[in-house]
């Protein structure tokens, strides 16, 4: 939750001037003192150890203290609970891991207690409780009374809290309900170690206090291990949906983002290092993808660069840890770091470095779940190289080594829908097709054809260089694609390399005869010309008016020529 500056100072200011004095009058006007309070340190005691030793439903951290500062209420007063209850925020706020941005929770949490404490204290009082008093119908209803109030106040105050930071809460929430079944569980205890101190004394919390925090133990081990396991269930889901994905692109893109749904982390690097040098492959910081550029030995001589020297995952608790290796894509304000290596083939390819502006951000078994999907990670990557290379391979052309029907139609799709979004103005697309094709296999044997073909796409590859897309059509036919050329510039174009052919001497074996030798041939081509969107806004029709302009415009005009088409 992020609220401005004025916000924390205000919560700051209403603690210092109420909190603290409030003690004090509290203090002078209680009617028992801490010298009057008998075996009050056994309750404080057990009060702290049960909000050290809190757990986790839903989420929600839950820490059940009120049954241990209830009865201190009950036997001592309204001062004895105050000070356990502020006591008692120390491991609280340990537990909820706050930062220097939400600290300001420590200070409203403290102001909160203390309002309550006062509240339901003076409130029961003042309906006729006896402080110390047995009689059992008396301490069932002030209990009671305290208790509910106690919670209602609670979520009140939070509520408040939330308005006051620019939220729009619902008072009545999952939370609200999960307090009730709390009470409805630690009144009783409450109240009986209240009972049990005032008949048999100390050992009452051997007979009562110690059974309730084991059984607090085994709910915190059993929710880490439910937690652990929904970590482990997302993992795997997580890792389903990378085998899925079928491109590097994609799988980069997924990966820091599809973690940051299953740790809370700020800020996501993949250090990538390609022959020997250090990059940033892919960043992510505050749900947003960035691109940095750094020196490869400010990453080397940092943690990304330690990790990846010795291969192991590690996780920094807080600054101090890792300050003197400081990677430079790191925000100051970081506190928690998970670092882990990426293997691929046993060998290490690069870092994963994942931060938290909170200390103790991340949980050890989280880290092992981290490097799990590393592994899954790598071996996306590695399938998706091998998709890729087997895609190129079916979309280029074994004989010539252009790109085949297949890419060009892939290709054209692509172009024609960046004119169609004002990308390209103009698309060009020029067909050539080598003229009287069949007499140079009859003549000189299919093997010399193949040879022709071949130095046939490599001067036009040339011409073309980086300027278009250059396919091999079929049989002896030849497509050029021209993004952002007019049909002039097309036509120039078409005319050079139909020069260029023209006077290109074809070097071609002959072994047909009784001796075997080589033979120069002169070939020449026809090429056909249209342009989008002057003659048509549709890659195919496109590719046929070029056919067309080729056949009636060139061929049957006398070959070795370039047509355009016209409508």
């Amino acid at each position: 939750m992020d609220i401005s500056q004025k916000a924390k100072k205000i919560i700051f200011l209403m603690w210092l001037l109420i909190v603290p004095i409030g003690i004090c009058l509290v203090y002078l006007l209680s009617p028992t003192k801490p010298s009057d309070w008998d075996h009050y340190i056994y309750f404080l005691v057990l009060a702290l150890l049960t909000t050290i030793f809190p757990f986790f439903i839903g989420g929600a951290l839950m820490v059940l203290v009120q049954w241990v500062n209830l009865a201190i209420f009950l036997k001592f007063g309204i001062l004895a609970e105050l000070i356990a209850m502020q006591l008692c925020m120390i491991p609280i706020v340990y537990h909820m891991k706050l930062s220097k941005e939400t600290r300001y929770k420590l200070y409203y949490n403290s102001f909160m207690f203390f309002l309550i404490s006062i509240i339901c204290g003076s409130v029961v009082l003042w309906m006729g409780y006896e402080i110390g008093t047995l009689v059992i119908n008396d301490i069932i209803l002030y209990s009671s009374i305290y208790t509910v109030l106690g919670i209602m106040l609670n979520h009140v105050f939070l509520y408040f809290r939330e308005v006051f930071t620019g939220l729009k809460p619902k008072f009545f929430t999952n939370d609200f309900g999960g307090d009730f079944i709390c009470l409805i569980i630690t009144l009783p205890f409450g109240i009986s170690i209240y009972l049990l101190e005032g008949y048999v004394g100390p050992i009452s919390f051997i007979l009562l206090g110690v059974p309730f925090l084991a059984i607090t133990l085994l709910i915190r081990m059993y929710s880490d291990s439910e937690k652990v396991n929904a970590d482990l269930n997302k993992a795997s889901e997580f890792g389903h949906q990378l085998a899925e994905r079928m491109t590097t692109t994609e799988i980069l893109d997924m990966f820091l983002k599809s973690l940051s749904d299953i740790f809370p982390f700020d800020a996501g690097y993949i250090v990538d290092n390609i022959d020997d040098e250090f990059f940033i492959l892919r960043a992510r910081e505050d749900g947003d993808k960035k691109e940095f550029e750094f020196a490869h030995e400010d990453i080397k001589y940092s943690l990304a660069g330690k990790v990846y020297e010795k291969g192991e995952p590690i996780l920094y608790n807080k600054q101090t840890e890792w300050a003197h290796m400081k990677p430079p894509f790191l925000a100051d304000d970081m506190k928690s770091v998970m670092c882990v290596p990426i293997y691929r083939n046993k060998k290490i390819e690069g870092v994963l470095v994942l931060a938290a502006r909170e200390k103790f951000a991340f949980e050890t078994y989280q880290l092992k779940i981290v490097h799990l999907l590393c592994s899954y990670f790598a071996v996306s990557l590695e399938k998706a190289r091998y998709v890729r290379e087997a895609v190129e391979k079916s979309e280029v052309c074994e004989l010539t080594k252009i790109n085949n029907y297949r890419y060009l139609d892939k290709q054209l799709k692509v172009e024609m829908e960046r004119l169609t979004s004002g990308f390209y103005k103009t698309v060009s697309l020029i067909m050539m097709d080598i003229d009287k094709f069949k007499g140079v296999n009859d003549t000189y044997g299919h093997h010399a054809g193949n040879i022709i073909l071949q130095e046939f796409a490599k001067i036009i590859k040339e011409e073309i260089g980086p300027n278009g897309t250059v396919a091999r059509y079929g049989g002896e036919e030849f497509v050029i694609l021209l993004p952002n050329y007019s049909k002039l510039q097309a036509k120039n174009i078409a005319e050079q390399l139909r020069r260029k052919i023209e006077q290109t001497p074809f070097i071609v074996p002959f072994d047909l005869g009784e001796i075997a030798r080589e033979e120069i041939v002169f070939i020449t081509a026809s090429i056909g010309v249209s342009t989008a969107p002057e003659d048509s806004d549709e890659g195919m029709t496109l590719l046929r008016n070029a056919d067309r302009a080729l056949y009636i415009g060139a061929k049957q005009a006398g070959r070795n020529r370039v047509a355009e088409y016209v409508k």
